[in-house]
């Protein structure tokens, strides 16, 4: 079988892999991705979850939206990660007058070259959607092609995107003038809502001594952890993390509960509207296993399941206005949920 180069050997990607190499290998990255975590850190300080939440969603093969208020580092976050992963980085700033031509591209006809293909920021490992719900849903919908079957149409031609490729896209959850709430069909192809919330005391000191003394990206002098390939690997590893049928059946409690809260015994079960599509399922396996692979297992644990599902459920569940009068939080509703539901 044909072996991936990375920067430092090759690894086999034969099926065949037993059990042991396995192992190795989850061991061996699960260390470069702490390396990984660690050079973040030199630019955003006390965000520890946020950042091992976006490699879970990475190697998860899944697209991630940012919620937070402005000045919080969402940004700067996206790029780093590029930087650190050695990813073709593009950004899009979403504003009412953006086209989906825009951001896909557009087919131009020359009469000597005759038709061409010009190629939008799309086409890239990592894609930053900067205040995704200012643009209106005509230019949001551009992007469901891309984000779920990792592909673009321009014309009448296809165009697979190159791998690994991956949407992150920030909102604000505050200001509503001027703005488009995501449809439900774009809100649930991301694999996680992440909130990005304040540092603490300590680490916004950091923050103001650092930015004093490094002004500049480039001055904060990040150095190339991973490459796009060993992504790639990563995701390979990651479908070969070994799930038990009990952690399964756990999972689908959990989502069946988010359907049918009042069988579950969910007091606040007369406050959700719509229950999680099966997609959810999927996107708590995924994360669940790349989870495991990021604390250096071959197996996934409850506790990998119960890291990930706030992430993958929060957009997913929609709750009536009296959750709203209650001031209930799908985040409430998700942690009522994982304390009713069995582990096996």
């Amino acid at each position: 079988m044909k072996e991936i180069e990375t920067k430092d050997k090759p690894i086999d990607q034969n099926d065949s892999i037993t059990r042991r190499q396995l192992k190795e290998q989850v061991q061996e990255y699960s260390g470069k991705l702490k390396d990984a975590k660690e050079e973040i850190e030199k630019v955003m300080k006390g965000q520890e979850k946020l950042i091992l939440s976006i490699f879970r969603g990475f190697i998860g093969g899944g697209n991630v939206l940012l919620e937070g208020l402005p000045g919080l580092g969402k940004t700067v976050l996206c790029k780093t990660f590029a930087e650190i992963c050695n990813l073709n980085f593009k950004r899009v700033q979403f504003t009412t007058d953006l086209l989906p031509s825009d951001i896909i591209g557009i087919q131009t006809y020359d009469k000597e070259r005759g038709f061409e293909i010009q190629k939008g920021p799309i086409f890239s490992n990592l894609l930053l959607g900067d205040e995704i719900n200012r643009a209106p849903p005509k230019v949001q919908s551009a992007l469901l092609e891309a984000m779920e079957e990792k592909q673009v149409t321009l014309g009448k031609k296809t165009y697979r995107l190159e791998a690994p490729f991956m949407v992150m896209a920030t909102q604000n959850p505050i200001e509503q003038a001027g703005t488009f709430p995501l449809p439900e069909a774009q809100m649930d192809r991301f694999m996680f809502k992440l909130s990005v919330g304040y540092p603490d005391y300590d680490a916004e000191l950091q923050i103001i001594d650092k930015n004093m003394s490094s002004q500049k990206f480039e001055e904060f002098g990040i150095r190339n952890i991973l490459s796009r390939y060993e992504l790639i690997i990563m995701q390979k590893l990651r479908r070969r993390i070994h799930t038990e049928t009990k952690i399964k059946n756990y999972i689908l409690d959990l989502v069946n509960a988010t359907r049918k809260p009042k069988e579950a015994g969910i007091k606040y079960g007369e406050l959700i509207n719509m229950g999680a599509s099966p997609r959810a399922t999927i996107a708590i396996l995924l994360g669940s296993k790349s989870q495991a692979l990021i604390k250096g297992r071959d197996y996934v644990t409850p506790a990998d399941v119960k890291d990930v599902i706030h992430e993958v459920l929060r957009h997913r569940l929609y709750i009536n206005f009296k959750a709203k009068m209650k001031n209930v939080t799908t985040d409430d509703i998700i942690t009522e949920i994982i304390n009713k539901t069995k582990i096996y």
